[in-house]
This record gives C-alpha cells, structure tokens and sequence, in this order.
C-alpha cells in the first residue's frame, strides 16, 4: 500500500509539473513575457516574479493590494512571492484572496522564518490556510544569516527537517532557501543540502568586481559576492534560482537607470528577478522592460558592475548586514 501510495502521489506531482509547464508557456505566449525554467523543478515562470513583501504592503489596504496583483497576473507574471514574515500573514492573505480564483498557472511561493521546526510547521499550516491553497509551489527557509543561524536551520530540530517533511507530505512541490546577507554561508548551505531551489541578492552593485590586469577580476578588498560564492554552486546542482533586492531596497535608483538594474539581474544565470512594485505604473514599467529584455554584452555588465560596486558595495553591504526582509 505504501509503495501504490508512493507510485500514485509521484505520478500526480509529474502531471501537475507537467500542466505548469504547459500553462507556464501559453501564459507567456499570450501576453508576450518572456518565460525562463527554474532549474531542476522543471516548471517555467516569467523572468518577472511579483514581490509581496514590504513593497506589496505600500499599496496600504488590501483592495489596493490586490488589485495590483490582479494586475501583474494580467500582464504576464506568473511568479508570485510572499512569506509569513511579510506583516506577519497580511502578505499571504492579500495573496490568498487573489489566488481563490487565480491559482491555474502561477507559481506560488512562501517562506518561513522560524528556525524550530515545531514553529516553523505551525507556520506553514497558517500560510497555506491564508494563500488558500492546499499546496504551495515553493517554501524558502527565509533570510539566512551567518555560520550559526545555518547551525539552527540545521538542527534535528530544526526548519530544514520540517520542509524535508511537508516536502514528502505533498504541502510543498519543493523547498529552498533565501539570504541577502551572507554569500559564503549561504554556499555551505546550498552545498551541503537538498535545496530545490535558492534565492539570492543579485544586482550589479553588489558583484565585488573591479578592472585590473587581463579585464575584469573580484576585488578582494571587498567582501565577497553571492555572484561569485553561492551562483555557481546552485548552477552546478541545477538548482532554479531568482535574484533579488535588484534596487537594493531603492538603493542603487538614480544609480543606474531602472533598465539596465534589471537587465543586469536577467543576464545571470537565473529564472526570474524578484521585484518591489509599489505603484501601478512601476508595475507598467518593470513589465515593459521584461517584455522587450535583451542582455547585456559582457562588457555592459561588467563595467555597470564596476562602476556600481566601486561606488555603493561597501554601503550596502553594511545596510543589509542587519536589513530585515519584512
């Protein structure tokens, strides 16, 4: 019985993967967003993911709210992004509410931030309860930090064992992990562990790389990047990545024109860049650019990277050493 239970829960996963994919493809097809597959998930989302934290938030009821997520379905974003963290649930309802006739082809993500797995599991019943589904597509342990918080994760009390759980017990497709904070902790992770998927800061400021001899190197006077450190490790274990913090919570806005931040993200190796859309005509705008995205050459990119670096790495690293992903 175990085995034909087993058997018939693997076979409705692969057909409803399957099913994604092909809403995945006509949705972009239909509207013209360029779609990407997130890596070994198989399933393919628009290079554009709503995010629904802080900058969902803004919009400051939940009519609003929502009808900026209705909004981002109907121009193409198949990738929505929200956490428990995210005012603590009102994230996910506003979610939920969408979702209730909206949830056919959209890939839905949530993450947890608690690191017991007895809380963590609490959590993730309340989410599911408030996105209105039975099943989320993604949950991402949220926002890790240093050597001790991955000890935490860890514990055989810990979240990582509760997601191995509601992984096998069909209440997540898959599971990841999140950090904005530190790369070489988040690559012992992402190396030691059976993440699905990864999500990561990305933007061309906070690449760590300046001109010397032969081109472009890292620059070792700055701390290391999650370009560098964490990418490449989730590339060769076919991990699907998105990129965030893409303005740097309006850090770099003014610093480079909004193109080119975020055609600098969708030229790396990822599935979709997470984006803070907290107005209707930034929505309009951010849309625009994925649907007519080219990458940058290699020289664009690196000397974008150069110049941003250069300027504000150092900062922000400091202000997201102790940034709050709320």
């Amino acid at each position: 019985m175990d085995l034909t239970r087993r058997h018939f829960l693997e076979s409705a996963a692969i057909a409803g993967l399957a099913a994604h994919q092909a809403d995945g493809a006509e949705a972009g097809k239909a509207s013209g967003m360029p779609t990407r597959i997130l890596g070994k998930t198989g399933a393919r989302v628009s290079i554009v993911a709503m995010g629904c934290g802080s900058r969902l938030l803004a919009y400051g009821d939940e009519e609003k709210g929502q009808e900026a997520l209705h909004r981002a379905l109907d121009l193409g974003i198949s990738y929505l992004d929200s956490a428990y963290s995210y005012g603590n649930g009102k994230s996910e309802q506003w979610v939920g509410k969408v979702m209730q006739t909206r949830r056919k082809g959209v890939w839905l993500t949530t993450k947890v931030a608690a690191r017991k797995g007895d809380e963590a599991m609490r959590i993730i019943e309340g989410s599911l309860k408030r996105l209105q589904t039975d099943q989320v597509d993604l949950i991402h342990i949220h926002s890790l930090l240093g050597p001790e918080d991955l000890a935490a994760v860890e514990a055989k009390d810990g979240v990582l064992q509760a997601l191995y759980k509601v992984r096998d017990q069909k209440l997540t497709r898959f599971i990841g992990v999140t950090s904005h904070t530190d790369p070489a902790t988040l690559k012992t992770a992402l190396e030691r562990h059976d993440f699905d998927c990864t999500q990561m800061a990305l933007n061309a400021a906070m690449a760590g790389m300046s001109s010397g001899q032969g081109g472009m190197k890292p620059n070792r006077q700055r701390p290391n990047s999650f370009e560098e450190m964490a990418l490449p490790v989730a590339r060769k274990k076919k991990m699907g990545v998105t990129a965030m913090k893409i303005f740097a919570q309006e850090g770099l806005v003014g610093a480079a024109s909004i193109d080119n931040l975020i055609r600098y993200s969708l030229t790396l190796p990822v599935a979709a860049a997470v984006l803070g859309m907290p107005k209707l005509e930034y929505l309009e705008q951010n849309v625009g650019i994925a649907k007519a995205f080219k990458p940058l050459s290699k020289s664009e990119k690196l000397d974008l990277a150069e110049k941003l670096s250069r300027e504000h790495k150092a900062r922000l690293d400091a202000r997201f050493a102790v940034h709050a992903d709320v």
